[in-house]
């Protein structure tokens, strides 16, 4: 009897401390709130946009794999578009053909929270994956630039890749745009030439970073590039974004 009274006690110890450790590791377990556009229409071309999956893919495989919690939310809320030219099977990568098979990604997705509903509290970082969808409704949209403030006044990251960094067009924080004095990068004029959507676009991302103070650097079209100045995290192209999410792992550790 004494021995089975024993191994009751101690089979309830071992449940109460593997509960407790559980509510650690999801007490440490950092979160990131991912914020996609809910724009499907590519200015007056007739054509689609979105975001791109790439851009995407890359940096929420990144994070989910070192343990980050994610939560993805968009305008509108519910099911965002996907710029159909990323899906080309040429642009194919790892990250893109996982996310393309991923079904519980999938579903999560086709329920994103409704931005204006989201508060930075719950929070460790912000990510915004880019595609030219941002540039017309995120660039705009009050939640996203309340948000992107209440990130960095509350010393929290705030990274953004390739068309993204756009969504700083209009963020001010204590009546200065946030990006002044600030070392950033982001889809250049060049590359931006070279898809041939420079009349298409409401502005150009360089132009107008530039033109708010930002110190705007540029590596090579198409190639790897980002840049951290200290909270603030910007990647220049597609593929720039697990470097981008590389950079942000390395703020939140």
């Amino acid at each position: 009897m004494k021995k089975i009274t024993l191994f009751a006690i101690t089979a309830f110890t071992a449940v109460i401390i593997s509960a407790e450790a559980q509510k650690s590791n999801k007490k440490s377990m950092k979160k990131v709130l991912f914020v996609v556009t809910s724009n499907d229409k590519l200015g007056n071309t007739g054509e689609k946009t979105g975001f791109w999956s790439e851009e995407f893919a890359a940096p929420y495989y990144e994070l989910l794999d070192q343990g980050v919690d994610i939560t993805i939310a968009s305008p509108l809320g519910g099911q965002p578009p996907i710029d159909p030219k990323s899906a080309d099977p040429a642009l194919a990568t790892e990250d893109t053909k996982r996310f393309d098979a991923d079904t519980v990604l999938q579903e999560k997705l086709k329920n994103t929270l409704k931005l204006s509903t989201v508060n930075q509290k719950d929070y460790d970082a912000v990510f915004y994956p880019g595609g030219h969808g941002p540039l017309w409704d995120l660039v705009e949209d009050k939640s996203s630039i309340a948000l992107i403030e209440s990130f960095y006044t509350h010393n929290k990251p705030v990274a953004f890749v390739c068309h993204a960094p756009a969504v700083l067009k209009n963020v001010k924080v204590k009546g200065e745009y946030l990006v002044k004095g600030k070392k950033v990068t982001g889809f250049t004029n060049e590359e931006e030439e070279a898809v041939g959507l420079t009349k298409v676009v409401p502005f150009l991302l360089e132009d107008a970073l530039a033109s708010n103070g930002a110190i705007f650097s540029k590596g090579a079209n198409w190639q790897p590039y980002a840049v951290a100045d200290g909270l603030l995290i910007t990647g220049q192209n597609p593929a720039s974004s697990k470097l981008v999410a590389a950079k942000l792992l390395q703020e939140l550790k």
